[in-house]
């Protein structure tokens, strides 16, 4: 077996890992839309540190102040977050509610609508799973 170095692999065809720690994404700035807003008109600040070639994967970190809105994914976009700053608390067209703080993680998966509160400035990091076709 031939030892080989991270550099000889990253000459190669291998994608690179991106690590989160060493990006300097630039922010990006929003709010809720409008007709989506309950509670506040809160700012989101988006870090998207990686999207996959085919653009169906995106993953970074995202920060939110206090408030509330509606949500409605398709039915071809999942979420994965892990929550390392404040709460948040998600709640279905049911009621029912999930809390998350720093520490952990929930799923938004397809087809879910609801409403997404921010509790106290929340950040976290995610993966987004949107297919195509």
């Amino acid at each position: 077996m031939t030892p080989f170095s991270t550099a000889t692999l990253r000459n190669a065809t291998m994608p690179a890992i991106t690590d989160f720690h060493a990006m300097t994404t630039p922010a990006a700035y929003d709010h809720p839309r409008p007709d989506r807003l309950v509670s506040g008109n809160p700012q989101r600040t988006t870090w998207n540190h990686f999207t996959n070639a085919s653009g169906e994967v995106d993953a970074g970190v995202w920060a939110c102040e206090v408030g509330s809105w509606r949500i409605a994914f398709p039915d071809n976009k999942d979420e994965f977050f892990f929550v390392t700053e404040g709460r948040c608390r998600l709640i279905d067209e049911q009621g029912d509610a999930v809390d998350a703080g720093p520490g952990q993680a929930l799923v938004i998966p397809a087809g879910f609508q609801g409403v997404f509160e921010v509790l106290e400035p929340v950040k976290k990091h995610y993966v987004i799973v949107q297919r195509k076709g």
